[in-house]
């Protein structure tokens, strides 16, 4: 029951898969109010300028089919009065296709707002299997388009009918009326009923709109199991994390094993610790840690070493202190100055003694480290 339930799509789509869908180009849409903003705003340019078009274009026709002597000789002069007349005619339509492009780039922005993706315009030939075509024909959302598609064309058609009837004297009184009055009448009749169409459409607009967005969201939705695998790809995978980490330290290994050749001693604690320091002679710095380690790595830390013949100095509180309280490329605390100036003396010493013969120095008995370096001791006074 517990894999069921994780494989059914219950969950909310995550920030990123709506992120990812509208990369892809997948936003929601409603074709029904975009249509109604564009139809609505060119009914309120009609009404606005409707009677200055029709002016124009009367005039227009009227300079068309005039003709007199000079209309006929004269060919320029008749090219310019076209090109006036198209140009007045232009601008007298310039507030409908104004308004009407207007509304067809805000449209977008009220559902899933403005988006250009070229994923959704790159060819997708998969798009043309025709087993997932008829399979999405015969879809929910297939059947909810057809049942909208039926709904509109019903209710635009009962609209147009009632205001049709609503008009019937008024379109029986045009063929007693002037040709000019009843031109200019029959269209207003047209316009009144092409505005309550339109308002007609104001329903199925609000209807489909947040159904859009409805059926959005179950289209994104996700299952249990992708919410887990989405937080692995985002905060990555655990396992992979771990090697990784693994590889990580493993180079970091071999770094520091490369440094140790270029160190003057390694203190340690005989089967615990081992640290590896440097100090270049004539150094305007305090040493520095240049390897460090407990256990298997001290051990090999201390292999190394004597491959290449460093000098090792056992320093049990020494060593545990360098450990604990410094890191890789640090230079030795202040606190541990003495000390370490004690060890580096007898390794230059012995150094010289290989060198230049002579007595052979004395290693020290006794170096001292501050207590509160020193973790063992520390932990020894305070039981």
């Amino acid at each position: 029951m517990a894999e069921e339930s994780d494989l059914e799509k219950t969950e909310e789509a995550s920030t990123r898969r709506l992120e990812k869908a509208r990369e892809d180009g997948d936003v929601p849409r409603s074709k029904e109010l975009a249509t109604f903003i564009v139809l609505m705003a060119a009914v309120i340019a009609l009404w606005l300028s409707g009677e200055s078009i029709i002016g124009q274009i009367k005039s227009m026709l009227a300079n068309a089919l005039y003709f007199n002597e000079i209309n006929q000789t004269d060919s320029p002069l008749v090219d310019k009065t076209l090109a006036q007349d198209l140009i007045t005619l232009l601008l007298s339509l310039l507030p409908l296709f104004g308004l009407v492009m207007l509304s067809a780039l805000v449209s977008p922005a009220l559902i899933g707002g403005w988006l250009f993706s070229n994923k959704a315009i790159t060819p997708n030939f998969g798009k043309l299997n025709p087993i997932k075509g008829l399979s999405n024909m015969i879809s929910k959302h297939a059947l909810m388009e057809l049942a909208k598609a039926i709904l509109k064309t019903l209710l635009v058609g009962y609209v147009a009918w009632l205001v049709v009837m609503s008009q019937m004297d008024a379109i029986f009184a045009l063929a007693s009326e002037s040709l000019t009055v009843a031109s200019s009448h029959q269209g207003h009749i047209l316009l009144i009923c092409f505005t309550f169409m339109i308002l007609a459409l104001a329903l199925i607009a609000f209807i489909d709109a947040p159904y859009q967005m409805y059926h959005y969201a179950e289209k994104l939705k996700m299952t249990r199991q992708d919410l887990r695998d989405e937080a692995k790809e985002s905060e990555g995978n655990p396992e992979t994390k771990a090697k990784v980490r693994s590889i990580q330290r493993q180079m970091a290994s071999r770094r520091m094993m490369s440094q140790i050749p270029t160190a003057d001693v390694v203190v340690t604690n005989p089967t615990h610790y081992a640290v590896a320091l440097k100090y270049p002679e004539n150094a305007n710095y305090a040493p520095l840690i240049v390897a460090k380690g407990m256990g298997e790595i001290a051990i090999k830390i201390k292999e190394v070493a004597l491959e290449h013949k460093i000098v090792l100095m056992e320093a049990p509180p020494l060593a545990r202190a360098l450990y604990h309280h410094t890191e890789l490329g640090d230079e030795i605390p202040k606190q541990l100055y003495t000390a370490v100036s004690q060890v580096l003396a007898y390794v230059f010493q012995l150094r010289d003694w290989h060198k230049n013969g002579g007595l052979e120095p004395l290693k020290p008995d006794h170096i001292d480290v501050p207590t509160d370096f020193d973790r063992l001791s520390t932990s020894s006074n305070q039981s």
